[in-house]
């Protein structure tokens, strides 16, 4: 319904629940499809370069500005600029970012000439943005003018009856990729994954599937080492309700476990996870993880 539309979207869920894959699919239906889907995520970068990213900026502008660069909002003229993870937005840079939602106007950092935009925009974050309003972290007035059309995707383990469906979906991309003969998940790893609350939602799906082909020698899927872990950490979980901070330390640690406590690199924490090493090692030390677990 609204992706015909010029109406700006606001998508909040849970790390891992698509976000981004919604926000392709409202610009694959608009009618900017033909234009650039341009991505910015605001939490890989200090608060210093998201104005260079946003906006740009001339030769000379700031020590370091060696060249002219061209910004998100100029490279997604008559697309559409998605703003991933715009909770960890700084709040400086919130009232520049409104002006130019509001204004379809940008200004270069180290110019004083103003550019015309035509840009859609698109905003996803995994944080309560109305909540963030009420404790002064994020700007009421921008909360207000994202907030046009709204779409809440609930977590994985509210939507149980597409877990299988996913896992198959993802079972036959990593068998095609490893060129397994893997034709059908067991019985039993079907049933653990229906009991399983998935903190780390589909993209902890995701890496589960794609460790258990790796694992596999025959061709039914049976349930992988990393997924046992999970298994067994839950099996051993007080039955009082976790904070969403306990739960998305114990998949950091999870995974970690899965690296052998690497972070960065091919196959490490991060690359596995989808996020910047950076930001991972920045949720490690928020979360008070070490690599001695």
């Amino acid at each position: 319904l609204v992706a015909p539309t010029e109406s700006t979207v606001l998508i909040e869920g849970e790390t891992g629940t698509g976000k981004e894959l919604i926000a392709r699919a409202i610009h694959n239906l608009s009618p900017r499809k033909d234009k650039a889907l341009v991505k910015l995520n605001c939490a890989t970068l200090p608060a210093t370069l998201i104005e260079s990213e946003l906006f740009g900026h001339e030769k000379g502008a700031f020590t370091g500005a060696l060249e002219k660069r061209i910004g998100k909002f100029e490279f997604a003229d008559g697309g559409t600029l998605f703003l991933d993870e715009l909770g960890e937005l700084p709040l400086e840079l919130q009232a520049k970012l409104l002006r130019a939602i509001q204004e379809r106007e940008i200004e270069r950092i180290g110019s004083n000439k103003s550019i015309k935009i035509d840009v859609r925009i698109i905003a996803a974050t995994n944080k309560n943005l109305f909540e963030e309003t009420t404790k002064k972290q994020f700007r009421p007035d921008l909360y207000y003018r994202l907030n046009v059309f709204n779409i809440k995707i609930p977590p994985l383990r509210h939507r149980k009856d597409d877990i299988v469906p996913l896992a198959n979906h993802f079972l036959k991309i990593y068998s095609r990729k490893m060129g397994k003969p893997i034709q059908r998940i067991s019985d039993k790893f079907i049933k653990d994954m229906l009991a399983y609350d998935w903190p780390g939602n589909i993209r902890e799906l995701e890496h589960t599937i794609e460790n258990a082909v790796i694992l596999c020698q025959t061709k039914q899927l049976e349930s992988s080492k990393l997924f046992q872990r999970a298994e067994l950490t839950q099996a051993h979980d007080s039955p009082e309700l976790k904070t969403l901070a306990d739960y998305e330390r114990d998949y950091i640690i999870r995974v970690l476990q899965h690296t052998s406590g690497r972070v960065r690199g091919s196959g490490g924490a991060a690359q596995l996870l989808n996020i910047h090493p950076s930001t991972l090692e920045s949720r490690m030390k928020k979360l008070r993880i070490t690599k001695n677990f």
